[in-house]
């Protein structure tokens, strides 16, 4: 791509076509899998929000003739308070750069910005489930984020509490075992005896998302277990694949990393099931990703450098309230 030079606003144009060529650039997984809610902030409207649980009973009483009828049980559940923060990255445009003829380290630098705020996204996304079974960690910032959900427990965890009842549930399954046809049973065997509402009663909220790492050997095993079907000539014709159409596969590329980004192989083998319907995830969108220019006036331009600066700048929050739409197994077989 040849870019126009002759003025500042030509280029200006030209930079806006390539940031939003990396923003298309980047496969929004997290964001777009239905385990987040999202949740547009306005401005000024303040740089935090809570979000609470509401739980009323699920079955009305017996009513006996001329009696008066019961007032329906409502339990406000755990609340969680998400705050807003901003991510920001420049680049400089040299001179040199701009005149001699090094348009593609022009088109590069341009084009990865639009890219850099959405992966960040993505990455603060997964890392909530990546680093799930901790109660914080400490981000590539250096930032300790705070991942607790409501009752005070990391998101899986094996003793989450409720409201409005003693009754306690897991959301991790026991001895964290790899995906298999087994695993799966006992994994949907924890969904139906361990989500509840505030009241302690259960909740028959369909989980409908397998999630996984992108570790190749697991995913062409949910593949196997989500999709396969037997040809009509074979040995097993006529047996049902009683999963296929169950679950939708959400592949995370980022979930088995490290803070920082880099590979994770000790978290290769995570897998879990959640409900999109049920989920307590929730995505505050402050501030798409956008392009930062340089202008007249504005010392866009810098004067000992001659570099004409770009930046991309974004703001979100994430806060996740309960653990009772999500299951989780490490894959690592540890108890």
């Amino acid at each position: 791509m040849e870019l126009n030079i002759s003025t500042l606003s030509d280029f200006v144009k030209n930079a806006y076509i390539l940031f939003l060529k990396g923003l298309d650039n980047v496969p929004m997984v997290v964001r777009d899998s239905g385990l987040f809610r999202m949740d547009p902030i306005p401005q000024h409207t303040g740089n935090t929000k809570e979000y609470s649980e509401i739980d009323v009973q699920q079955y009305a009483r017996r009513k006996a003739q001329s009696a008066q009828a019961e007032r329906a049980r409502v339990v406000q559940g755990y609340s969680k308070i998400g705050s807003l923060y901003r991510v920001a990255l420049d680049i400089g445009i040299s001179y040199e750069m701009r005149t001699q003829n090094k348009y593609p380290e022009v088109v590069s630098k341009l084009t990865n910005l639009g890219s850099q705020a959405n992966n960040r996204l993505e990455l603060d996304l997964t890392h909530r489930i990546t680093f799930g079974a901790s109660t914080s960690y400490v981000d590539m910032d250096g930032v300790t984020v705070d991942i607790t959900v409501g009752d005070t427990f990391q998101l899986f965890y094996t003793l989450h509490a409720l409201k409005g009842s003693s009754t306690t549930y897991r959301n991790i399954l026991a001895n964290n075992p790899q995906f298999s046809k087994g695993a799966l049973e006992g994994m949907e065997k924890l969904v139906v005896e361990n989500t509840y509402n505030n009241l302690g009663e259960k909740l028959t909220l369909a989980h409908d998302i397998l999630f996984s790492t992108d570790d190749p050997n697991l995913v062409n095993l949910v593949k196997e277990h989500l999709k396969s079907t037997a040809s009509p000539d074979a040995i097993n014709a006529g047996v049902v694949n009683v999963n296929q159409g169950k679950y939708k596969h959400v592949i995370m590329p980022r979930l088995a990393t490290t803070a920082l980004g880099a590979v994770d192989t000790t978290k290769a083998k995570y897998w879990g099931l959640a409900s999109s319907v049920g989920s307590q995830a929730f995505l505050g969108m402050a501030e798409e990703a956008h392009l930062k220019v340089p202008q007249e006036g504005n010392n866009g331009e810098e004067f000992s450098t001659d570099d004409w600066n770009f930046g991309v700048r974004a703001g979100w929050f994430i806060v996740i309230v309960s653990g009772n739409w999500i299951k989780l197994s490490k894959g690592d077989g540890t108890a």
